[in-house]
């Protein structure tokens, strides 16, 4: 993303529903010199074909019966920004015709009008369909696919990269604290191991829904099995079900999991903390309290394998 935003190149991101491909095109457009312009958003799944011409490119007064006004579409209101065309899959044939137009020449008109309006904008994209299936079908023209896909980011689901959880959980807890007014702490043991152990289909979205009903529900400051929606409760029930028949010393926690992390990490760059956090994905300030937290020494840490 970082080398990304230093660009104007088109993006296109892929990925699941819920996976935070708004996110990402917000932070290309934070760290880009256009930072200080318009991000402008369009669901290019939510207008039918005339609408969403209307949207894109705007239209001149009296372009559709009773419009009494010309109105500015998406690209004029992004002006030195960036537009983010979310479902882009979703797009109708001729819009991807006049799409193809903007990206090749940087040029549009309005519905209804005769003047040629340049898009000085930067475009990023986003879709949860495989456009190169969409093109065998029919359905999505090549041309515009090469297009928009100058640079591909893809995301994997929530379930693909689970060591974002954790971080995911203490961002939710402490945005729903401080809507709530509420003082939770943290999650309980068990309530890591399941957020942990599951599946996530809904991404991030269905996580960020899950922490926000789970403070919402608290009654202390600590969130509880009772706590999450009744869905992850019968999955809690379930694990259970399963630890029962499994060794105690065969069922690692979260906990020695981190720890044993972190210090294979660090024996890894040798004792770099620099570095370390650096393959971690953490801040060294992180990895400070962690080395504190799990009372890691290189004198008397054993070695990991």
């Amino acid at each position: 993303i970082m080398s990304v935003a230093k660009t104007d190149s088109t993006v296109l991101i892929h990925g699941e529903s819920g996976t935070g491909k708004e996110l990402i095109a917000q932070a290309i457009h934070a760290y880009s010199h256009r930072k200080n312009k318009p991000f402008i958003v369009v669901n290019c799944a939510a207008y039918s074909e005339h609408l969403l011409e209307s949207e894109l490119f705007g239209h001149e007064r009296g372009a559709f019966t009773g419009e009494h006004r010309r109105k500015l579409g998406r690209f004029e209101l992004a002006k030195g920004g960036t537009i983010f065309l979310d479902e882009i899959g979703e797009i109708p044939p001729h819009s991807q015709l006049l799409l193809l137009r903007v990206l090749q020449n940087r040029m549009f008109e309005r519905v209804g009008g005769e003047k040629t309006l340049e898009a000085e904008v930067r475009i990023v994209a986003a879709t949860n369909k495989q456009l190169e299936d969409e093109m065998k079908a029919g359905r999505f023209r090549e041309d515009l696919y090469y297009r928009l896909n100058v640079i591909s980011i893809d995301v994997p689901p929530l379930r693909e990269r689970k060591d974002d959880i954790p971080h995911l959980i203490e961002h939710f807890l402490q945005k729903y604290s401080g809507n709530t007014e509420k003082q939770i702490v943290r999650c309980s043991q068990s309530v890591i191991e399941l957020l942990m152990r599951y599946d996530w289909y809904g991404n991030v979205r269905e996580l960020e829904n899950a922490i926000e009903r789970a403070v919402v529900m608290a009654s202390g400051p600590i969130i509880t099995p009772v706590d999450l929606p009744a869905k992850l409760q019968q999955e809690l029930e379930a694990f259970s079900d399963d630890r029962e028949d499994l060794p105690k010393e065969t069922i690692p926690s979260l906990y020695d999991n981190e720890r044993q992390l972190i210090l294979k990490t660090l024996q890894t760059t040798k004792w770099n903390k620099y570095q370390a956090a650096k393959l971690l994905g953490i801040t060294r300030s992180t990895l400070y309290s962690k080395i504190q937290k799990y009372d890691l020494d290189p004198d008397t840490a054993p070695n990991v394998p």
